[in-house]
């Protein structure tokens, strides 16, 4: 039976550890970020076309009255 070499078997523990604290601190580091999901992204961009369009609307509506007034 083959036994392993200890210094290699720490170095491995080593690494796992630090590639789990990294992980870790990953994970961390996107759940601080508060990123917006891909559907609450469309849905403001939905009501963004539909505010500019309204805006559009009313200045139309706008300069129109001017013209009348004047």
């Amino acid at each position: 039976m083959a036994h392993g070499n200890p210094l290699l078997d720490d170095m491995a523990k080593v690494m796992t550890g630090m590639m789990d604290a990294a992980q870790s601190a990953g994970e961390e580091f996107v759940a601080e970020m508060d990123l917006a999901r891909r559907d609450e992204i469309e849905a403001l961009k939905e009501l963004v076309r539909a505010s500019a369009e309204r805006i559009s609307e009313l200045e139309k509506r706008i300069e129109e009255l001017e013209d009348k007034a004047g």
